[in-house]
């Protein structure tokens, strides 16, 4: 089996690769154990000095099988608009009236806010500008 790094091209060695497998029997991860152990072995992959290339592929391996069972089993909540804006106002320690010249008024702000009016593009690109963020982040 050869793996491609840049310009050369690195040739695994099956026996030992072979060892590795035998010794870790990396498996589809179906528990949040066999995710800390499969996290604990990617670490210690991760941080060896001198990782074999045979290593370097367990080590993709287990990322792998890691980012698959945490995809499925903690999946990331899609933001919305009002989230968004909640969330750039906390970081930035703004209150809706600090928005009235980018919006418009106080209760505009706060309707944004909670959700109970959508973003205008208009008022999408003004909050991107603003936020120096991407316009996308106010869209659904």
């Amino acid at each position: 089996m050869t793996k491609k790094v840049g310009k050369m091209t690195l040739i695994l060695n099956a026996k030992s690769y072979g060892q590795l497998l035998a010794k870790y029997q990396p498996k589809v991860i179906t528990t949040d154990d066999e995710n800390e152990q499969a996290i604990a072995l990617a670490n210690e992959l991760e941080y060896k000095v001198n990782r074999t290339i045979e290593e370097e592929t367990l080590l993709e391996l287990l990322i792998v099988l890691i980012e698959r069972f945490e995809e499925q089993n903690y999946p990331i909540p899609q933001s919305t608009p009002n989230s968004m804006l909640k969330h750039l106002m906390e970081c930035n320690n703004y209150k809706p009236e600090d928005l009235i010249e980018v919006i418009g008024s106080r209760q505009k702000v706060l309707e944004l806010m909670e959700g109970k009016d959508s973003f205008s593009q208009l008022q999408s690109q003004k909050l991107a500008d603003f936020f120096y963020v991407d316009v996308d982040c106010f869209i659904n």
